[in-house]
């Protein structure tokens, strides 16, 4: 499997790691202030992610059915039916501005 990696414009096979200039290319590109010890955690830790994906790439999932939740479960549905009265000239007579049934508000956008 190869990962391709469209930021650098480069091919990241499984053996292949992030340098140590693509770490500060990425650092510069995120306005990240990093020392040279902090630099080199971010390239391990980063190499360990693009391997840990290079790894689930490698696995044969041709016959898995792909599935929406990890337990085969449905959601509980109520009836749909209205629970509560009209109020609506309750809350439009407290309105500061009201036309025609409709709320006014003062204008935002020119």
């Amino acid at each position: 499997m190869i990962l391709y990696c469209a930021r650098f414009d480069k091919a990241l096979s499984p053996f292949m790691s992030l340098s140590l200039a693509d770490v500060e290319k990425v650092a510069r590109l995120a306005r990240l202030a990093m020392n040279d010890e902090e630099l080199k955690a971010a390239q391990s830790q980063l190499n360990n992610i693009f391997g840990l994906i290079a790894e689930m790439q490698a696995v044969d999932t041709k016959g898995i059915v792909p599935m929406s939740h990890a337990q085969d479960v449905a959601q509980r549905l109520r009836e749909d039916k209205v629970t509560e009265t009209n109020q609506r000239e309750a809350f439009q007579a407290i309105a500061p501005q009201v036309e025609m049934g409709l709320y006014l508000v003062p204008q935002v956008i020119e």
